[in-house]
């Protein structure tokens, strides 16, 4: 879909594939202009063909969120070459099976699969807000939305996939400190994290019971709040959830 003079920009990370894909899509869908973030340029071309295919036009734009020291320069080239971006969806992140993933324990984690976690799915996300949340504060307008997930949920946190736990709870208190600070702003900028539930992707598996539809609707939410909508929550199914 063309975007108007009076559309909003969304960057959407991870736009690739699965949740990522389906969140820029339903956002270029309804109007607005969206930068699909992907690793690399070869993902750039087939995710231009994928979304064509579904009959929308992103913008693709390589941003790889694994390295996090190169990240902040393309964030920077982003904002010269882009419209203000209005929506920032920090969906990329990673959960890596081996010592560490999925069903292991705490005590087989290794410092690799920590540390790669923790750099794409904590730093990544930490370093697209740095960039871009102060141009949103000085336009008086956006929205920040981390793609979380209740496997970071303190208030019922449990054993399994330890280094992908620890980074989404991480990321909610980024979300916190985040959202206070724009809150303390007297504008319009708001940060939420969301979970989409287990979703069929080829992170949550063919048997998840979600379509990645499904998974992306809160989030798409949490990019179209009004102003008297949530800041700092934690959100499933559009409903607030205990950190």
């Amino acid at each position: 879909m063309a975007h108007t003079e009076n559309s909003k920009t969304a960057l959407v990370t991870g736009a690739n594939r699965g949740i990522g894909f389906e969140i820029a899509r339903q956002l270029a869908a309804q109007g607005f202009h969206v930068l699909a973030g992907v690793r690399s340029r070869e993902k750039a071309v087939t995710a231009s063909e994928d979304f064509e295919k579904v009959g929308v036009t992103v913008t693709p734009v390589v941003l790889n969120l694994a390295d996090s020291g190169r990240l902040s320069a393309a964030l920077s080239e982003l904002e010269l070459t882009s419209p203000p971006i209005d929506v920032l969806v920090n969906n990329a992140a990673i959960l890596i099976d081996g010592p560490g993933g999925f069903s292991s324990s705490f005590f087989d984690m290794t410092d690799d699969i920590f540390e790669r976690t923790w750099e794409t799915n904590v730093l990544g996300a930490a370093v697209t807000m740095r960039a871009l949340i102060p141009g949103m504060l000085t336009r008086g307008y956006g929205r920040v939305v981390n793609m979380s997930s209740l496997a970071g949920q303190l208030a019922n946190m449990g054993s399994g996939y330890p280094a992908y736990r620890v980074s989404k709870a991480a990321l909610n208190a980024l979300t916190r400190v985040v959202a206070a600070e724009a809150g303390a702003s007297g504008v319009d900028v708001k940060v939420n994290a969301c979970s989409p539930g287990w979703v069929r992707t080829a992170m949550g598996g063919g048997a998840a019971p979600r379509s990645p539809e499904e998974g992306a609707e809160t989030a798409i939410w949490l990019a179209m709040l009004d102003s008297a909508g949530p800041n700092g929550g934690f959100f499933q199914d559009k409903e607030q959830q205990p950190w």
